[in-house]
């Protein structure tokens, strides 16, 4: 859980705000509203219960994924409470196309690495291995520029959907979904949830910064935050150029490209700790990171941590799954919780070579508890096939 930061300004004509009035226009209008309601909730109802024709072509737009056989989602219209952002063409943008960062050449003192492998065959790239890229994440649907500064929104149930948002979202609010979006922040943070809140939602969007610019020169920022104790979601979305990009003790993150991890100077002149996923531990657990693809190609002598950093600088790190994940730089790939650690299990990851020979400048994990209650170490593997092996606790 990253440390308080300075509150938003107070709300202005720029936050999200729920739905809105339609005025009266006689009888003939009433017949028409009444037509699109019963066509929303039909929609709604179909979404809510998993219900669609697969041969239908296109799912709606509130469809957080499409059935096999359909397309990506097609307009129609925003039922009550959803920030209708334009009425596009459901033309889909795959993403913010990057091509990944050129790998750095490994350090050359090794401080003993926490974690040894030994020879196999396996996989070249994380695209070729069905892992999240570019194409997969982030907006699916044509955006409407806003922009909004840093934002906070207050409503309870608010919907920011298909906003290309110059800016940030303080969120003191329960609820709040943002899908189908872009972000590109100045500020602390991307999108933070508020202590004291729960239930927000963050999928099929794209959160960027911009690199220097920012409190402290963009530093000790997050792409997400989560200050409070309940969990939130993230999928989907597309990830990038935000030291600590996704920040939290307690969520549920999957699906996500993470990448292009920016190292900066903050205005001390020290080089800022860059991690694609940390925790700080000290929470109530139930962190759950499973099938993303968590790039840091931060070379090791300008602040790299890692691809998954599990770190007890508030207390013990409890609760945490790590699945599935393709994980690639960082000084250690994975910082594992260290002494303390309970509950972590870490199953079916693929370390990449791609920046160091060793998935991390100094190896693949460091700080595994093997002796912690509910811990867990299965089927993790370089992407060349070798089995990885956690050391001892560091």
């Amino acid at each position: 859980m990253p440390a308080p930061r300075p509150a938003a300004p107070a709300p202005g004509p720029g936050h999200a705000q729920r739905g809105s009035r339609v005025p009266r226009r006689g009888l003939l209008a009433l017949i028409a509203a009444g037509a699109v309601l019963a066509a929303v909730l039909s929609v709604l109802v179909a979404t809510r219960s998993g219900a669609g024709d697969s041969t239908a072509g296109r799912c709606p737009v509130q469809a957080l994924t499409c059935s096999p056989g359909q397309t990506d989602p097609a307009d129609s219209a925003s039922p009550k409470g959803r920030s209708a952002a334009g009425a596009g063409e459901g033309a889909r943008t795959a993403g913010i196309e990057r091509t990944s960062p050129a790998g750095h050449a490994a350090p050359g003192a090794d401080p003993a690495p926490g974690g040894t492998a030994s020879p196999g065959g396996r996989c070249a790239t994380y695209s070729a291995c069905g892992y999240p890229d570019a194409h997969t994440t982030g907006p699916r649907l044509s955006l409407t520029p806003h922009r909004t500064g840093a934002m906070t929104v207050r409503t309870d149930g608010t919907v920011i959907s298909r906003w290309d948002i110059t800016g940030s979202l303080d969120i003191y609010a329960n609820d709040v979904t943002v899908i189908d979006s872009r972000i590109t922040s100045d500020n602390w943070w991307g999108i933070n949830l508020r202590s004291g809140y729960k239930g927000l939602r963050i999928l099929h969007t794209a959160i960027t910064a911009v690199p220097g610019k920012g409190p402290d020169n963009g530093g000790v920022d997050y792409a997400v935050s989560n200050m409070g104790t309940s969990s939130i979601e993230i999928g989907w979305c597309d990830v990038s150029v935000f030291g600590d990009a996704l920040s939290m003790g307690q969520g549920d993150l999957h699906d996500n490209y993470v990448h292009d991890v920016t190292p900066f100077r903050n205005l001390g002149g020290e080089w800022q700790h860059t991690n694609a996923v940390i925790s700080n531990g000290g929470g109530a657990g139930g962190l759950t990171i499973r099938h993303n693809t968590l790039l840091n190609p931060t070379p090791v002598d300008k602040g790299a941590s890692g691809s998954v950093g599990l770190f007890a600088d508030t207390g013990p790190v409890v609760n945490v799954t790590v699945q599935d994940n393709w994980l690639a730089g960082g000084a250690y790939a994975l910082y594992a919780g260290g002494t303390g650690a309970t509950g972590i299990k870490v199953t079916g990851n693929t370390f990449s070579t791609e920046y160091h020979p060793g998935s991390g400048g100094y190896g693949p994990v460091a700080a595994w508890n093997a002796g912690g209650s509910g811990n867990v170490w299965s089927d993790n593997h370089m992407s060349d096939g070798r089995p990885v092996t956690p050391g001892a606790t560091s």
